[in-house]
């Protein structure tokens, strides 16, 4: 079963992802630095550093959906 709170819901519009809020640092509306080809690439068994660019805390993905990214460890309760 996939841990919740290692979930965190993204937005694809055109070839950019964003998330609407960071789960770190509380920063609103935040671009990845990640392209469309990389959540499939991920979603296949490829791991992914990412550095979110607001506040530079790393996190490990190891899968997405159509709607979240799934992180190796818990985003939610952070703040």
């Amino acid at each position: 079963m996939i841990p919740f709170q290692n979930t965190w819901p993204y937005e694809q519009l055109m070839n950019d992802i964003y998330i609407h809020e960071c789960p770190f640092c509380g920063q609103e509306n935040v671009l990845l630095p990640m392209k469309p080809k990389e959540l499939q690439e991920i979603h296949e068994g490829k791991k992914k550093l990412l550095v979110f660019p607001c506040c530079s805390h790393r996190v490990t993905l190891v899968d997405t959906d159509r709607d979240y990214l799934l992180a190796s460890e818990p985003l939610r309760g952070n703040r």
